[in-house]
């Protein structure tokens, strides 16, 4: 872990906050038909949020022609967090793209969304943290009351902080939470404006590079070590018309999940080709980061399982905490007939 921040820690302020637009060029849009001749289908992909390391494998999947060889012609836009992503997606501009599995749960819970499903697990575990830096007396959860946080309103991390707070012991009302951008977050805690930022745990090499500081991460999984991380999610609609395109897309991306973290120096180099800003150290240290998440002991050697049970003590857990309003099942959010088997 110190080797990859001390890695990470030569990247510049500015490669490190992109948030930039990408091309749709790449390996499948270079010939628009597959290998038996016949054309492409066009699908529309959004990235989790903006285009970093831990999205690199849908470039992957793309200029190493998997999408193609799936019969897919791929542009990959950059996502802007689970609630964007969701929006997206249901109202037809996207057909697929990774969303916060818990952050769908408490989307679909609370009556703010409906009509997707997750197809696939990106990520076996959450990877939703607190991050802040030495100097800042944060050491564990409970020294965060009398702290001062920031992250964006819809953001997975603060929207689950107050289950998280009570299942570690921190009293919620003590804590302080203010807005930010996705992309100025970093800056407010490196200017000092705040205690703390909602981030992923693989975002830890870019708060270090950014604030020059050692970062303190406080990962949710810690306490609530049932909840999945990003999964893949496309519309109730096309799940329900055309499951085989969902399947054949989805073995696809996980081909690029799966390459990507065997080989994260050239998928970052990937993501650079594709997206100029990328410093592909950055990119490489976030995948390398993000590979302990991808499997786990549930899932075995198996790439993109979710198992209905622990979707169900993820819900129970929610419920628990009071930050559902209505009762939901796993098969509200979640189509098992199209997700990997274990």
């Amino acid at each position: 872990m110190t080797r990859l921040t001390r890695t990470v820690a030569a990247a510049t302020l500015a490669t490190a906050l992109a948030l930039v637009s990408a091309c749709s060029g790449g390996s499948d849009s270079a010939d628009a038909k597959a290998g038996d001749g016949t054309s492409l289908e066009k699908v529309t992909y959004l990235t989790s949020f903006g285009n970093f390391g831990r999205d690199s494998y849908a470039w992957v999947a793309k200029e190493k022609g998997f999408f193609k060889e799936a019969g897919f012609d791929v542009e990959i836009k950059p996502g802007q967090g689970t609630g964007a992503v969701i929006q997206t997606i249901v109202g037809g501009q996207a057909d697929f793209g990774p969303i916060d599995l818990t952050g769908g749960l408490l989307q679909v819970g609370n009556g703010v969304a409906k009509d997707f499903v997750a197809v696939a697990a990106i990520q076996q575990r959450t990877m939703a943290a607190i991050v802040s830096v030495e100097g800042k007396n944060i050491a564990t959860p409970k020294d965060l009351e009398g702290k001062k946080l920031a992250d964006t309103p819809g953001s997975v991390v603060r929207n689950l902080f107050p289950t998280y707070a009570r299942m570690a012991g921190v009293d919620y009302s003590k804590v302080t939470w203010v807005n930010g951008d996705a992309q100025g977050l970093i800056g407010q805690l490196a200017g000092g404006q705040v205690d703390g930022i909602g981030q992923f745990v693989v975002g830890q090499p870019t708060v270090e590079a950014v604030t020059k500081k050692k970062p303190v991460v406080l990962p949710y999984s810690n306490v609530m070590q049932d909840l999945y991380g990003n999964a893949l999610i496309t519309s109730s609609k096309i799940a329900k018309e055309n499951p085989e395109k969902v399947k054949k897309f989805t073995a696809a991306l996980l081909k690029g999940l799966e390459y990507a973290l065997a080989n994260p120096q050239e998928a970052a180099e990937l993501l650079k080709k594709n997206v100029d800003a990328t410093n592909p150290a950055a990119a490489a240290a976030e995948l390398q980061l993000m590979a302990g998440y991808v499997r786990s002991s549930n899932s075995g050697t198996a790439i993109g399982t979710l198992d209905s049970d622990r979707v169900a003590k993820s819900i129970a857990i929610l419920q628990g905490a009071g930050a559902l309003k209505s009762n939901i099942t796993p098969d509200q959010v979640i189509d098992f007939n199209l997700v990997p088997k274990a």
